[in-house]
């Protein structure tokens, strides 16, 4: 959270997951999901999102900063499995800045893969994508 907020402490919070936002996350995250709420950090136009989803076997931790709609850092926050480690790396994380989510809740921009590390791609965009789609959620602004 220093990383992203710098000095200027974050607002913890946390969005409802009501059965629409639930039927667009499974959706998106291509499983059915499970919860009532789920927790983020903001301030101004900035959230922060850590989630977990299973790479082959095992779960990969994944921060992700969504500012103004669009992403503006996705990292690795833990990586347990023993294949498809490369998606550690900044230099395949930096493929989601500035990224943003479609009508159809897909990633706008196309995001090379890792050979070998094909399910673990997979994970960390669908995070990102959920990630988005929660932020469009917990910032839009009600209806008059």
């Amino acid at each position: 959270m220093a990383e992203v907020f710098g000095d200027t402490k974050p607002q913890a919070d946390y969005l409802l997951l009501t059965p629409g936002r639930k039927e667009i996350a499974s959706q998106i995250m291509n499983r059915s999901m499970r919860g009532l709420r789920t927790r983020y950090w903001h301030n101004g136009n900035t959230s922060a999102w850590i989630m977990e989803e299973i790479g082959k076997e095992l779960p990969i931790t994944i921060g992700v900063v969504i500012n103004d709609n669009r992403i503006q850092q996705v990292k690795i926050l833990a990586f347990r499995e023993s294949r498809g480690w490369e998606v550690r790396y900044p230099s395949f994380t930096a493929q989601y800045a500035d990224v943003k989510i479609t009508e159809d809740f897909h990633l706008d921009t196309h995001i090379d893969g890792i050979t070998g590390a094909t399910l673990s791609v997979r994970a960390v965009t669908k995070v990102a994508a959920l990630a988005l789609y929660y932020h469009q959620q917990a910032f839009q602004k009600p209806e008059e």
